[in-house]
């Protein structure tokens, strides 16, 4: 996700709560619920925010760190952002190594989301790193080799890799211009941008064979259409991969009907597990550092009736998202992964600006867990 791009596209954009989720009703649900074996959170900004002095403190009100808050309650991997050279204290790959070393603590594993780029990769953009070649050929090569030396990076310090996503959102291409999938023209790059995959996904087998899933990662979870467009063409070029992974936000995606007709559709075209790999819902429409927030408008809730803003409807949609995933024809619901669940306020999403989601989040502002997070148990 990248809050600038869901920004503008707000910017363009012209019954009752369920009942609280308690450990008894939580019991309830999931003796309907077809064990899920991803449930997780990317954490990527978790350092960050600890060094800042926030702390996080379970349902009980223990202090713990978020990641083992979320593995007590049942999750099972950690997502890890990766950018090449990015502002000081933001996720470059010496702060990714150390999380993972967090994760493997906690008992979580490792899904990996190097973006391509210097800092946020999204739809929007996807800018080439300053020091990367320019030119096709040095870039195939490039993220080649960059991809297979960051998984053996990890290997090294005992922490592989088990979901390895090729590039952020990659729905427009990746390493513009020259991966770029739809040129303002109107130009179409498929050859080039799939080179690039290719590549990539080759860097990661040199590393670690079939050890590592391969995850290609768009934003269109309930967007049927543009879901086929983008899977027909990676098919079409031949493009290997083992996961279908799909960002979740239903302000921009669509309702839960629509998240369901999508993944049964894609599920039956493609037969491949699929990872809801980015979704957050808000607990609340106050804005924590009285800085702005992207998601202000209830009305931009396509199931608001169904999911209230409170902590109880972010229980809900939870729960929700569990079933839906259960569903999915063929078992091929993989799981879903929270965005930054834990990026309350204290850091921005660059140097000196704000933290723009901290209603999505499923901790309060002063850092106390939500009852969403009970989403991650198992089954």
């Amino acid at each position: 996700m990248s809050f600038v791009s869901r920004r503008t596209l707000l910017a363009g954009a012209g019954g009752a709560a369920l009942a609280a989720i308690t450990p008894g009703a939580a019991s309830a649900a999931s003796a309907t619920t077809r064990a899920l074996s991803v449930r997780g959170a990317d954490l990527s900004f978790l350092p960050q925010l600890e060094e800042a002095g926030v702390r996080y403190r379970d349902l009980a009100g223990r202090v713990r760190p978020a990641e083992q808050i979320l593995a007590r309650e049942g999750a099972t991997h950690m997502r890890l952002r990766v950018w090449v050279d990015p502002p000081d204290g933001y996720s470059d790959k010496a702060r990714a190594l150390h999380l993972a070393r967090r994760a493997k603590k906690a008992g979580l594993q490792i899904v990996l989301d190097p973006h391509y780029s210097d800092f946020w990769a999204d739809p929007g953009k996807q800018p080439i790193p300053a020091s990367w070649p320019k030119d096709l050929p040095g870039l195939v090569r490039k993220i080649r080799s960059y991809t297979r030396d960051l998984l053996r990076d990890f290997a090294r310090q005992g922490t592989p890799i088990d979901i390895l996503q090729v590039g952020n959102e990659i729905t427009n291409g990746i390493l513009w211009p020259v991966g770029q999938l739809y040129l303002p023209d109107g130009t179409q790059q498929w050859p080039a941008f799939t080179d690039l995959l290719k590549s990539a996904i080759i860097g990661a087998r040199e590393a670690a064979g079939d050890r590592v899933r391969i995850m290609l990662h768009i934003d269109r979870g309930g967007k049927m259409g543009d879901t086929r467009w983008f899977f027909d063409n990676i098919e079409t070029y031949g493009v290997p991969y083992d996961i279908l992974g799909q960002s979740y936000y239903p302000m921009w995606h669509g309702s839960i009907a629509d998240l369901e007709a999508n993944l049964a559709d894609s599920a039956a075209r493609y037969a491949k597990p699929i990872l809801l790999a980015e979704i957050s819902y808000p607990w609340t429409m106050e804005d924590g550092d009285g800085r702005g927030n992207i998601v202000t408008d209830p009305s931009t809730l396509p199931d608001l009736a169904q999911f209230p803003a409170t902590p109880e409807g972010q229980a809900a949609f939870y729960e929700r998202i569990r079933q839906v995933l259960s569903a999915v024809p063929g078992s091929l619901g993989l799981g879903f992964l929270a965005w930054e669940p834990e990026w309350i306020p204290g850091v921005g999403w660059e140097p000196g600006a704000e933290a723009p989601n901290d209603n999505l989040t499923q901790f309060d502002f002063t850092g106390h867990a939500l009852p969403s997070i009970r989403a991650y148990r198992h089954p």
